[in-house]
């Protein structure tokens, strides 16, 4: 049997999530396939339960996440704002430092002691 360490970690806002590995994924989906819909899809989840979750963390953030455009000639599309890329970005950057803290307690307690 191999022992190894799991984080689930999110921020929250007046104890409400506001970013959370799921939420980052989704945000990340949308950048890749330039729409809700297809990042939907992707993570598993209906376009409702992807368009609820991206606005509870534009209502908490008080910041828009992603801009939406409406179907047509040129097609529909979304992309995500700067601000989204800054929150990834500071996401991924936070989220990879508690990785290594973790994995060298865990280290430390579990496979040196």
């Amino acid at each position: 049997m191999s022992l190894e360490p799991k984080t689930n970690i999110w921020i929250e806002k007046d104890n409400k999530v506001v970013l959370s590995l799921w939420r980052v994924r989704l945000l990340e989906a949308i950048a890749e396939t330039g729409s809700i819909s297809a990042a939907a899809s992707k993570m598993g989840v209906s376009y409702r339960r992807a368009w609820e979750k991206i606005q509870e963390c534009e209502t908490r953030l008080a910041v828009k996440l992603v801009d939406t455009q409406t179907g047509g000639s040129g097609g529909g599309g979304s992309s995500l704002t700067p601000e989204a890329v800054a929150y990834v970005d500071r996401f991924r950057k936070f989220a990879a430092g508690l990785d290594e803290f973790v994995s060298e307690r865990f280290e430390k307690y579990f496979l040196d002691g």
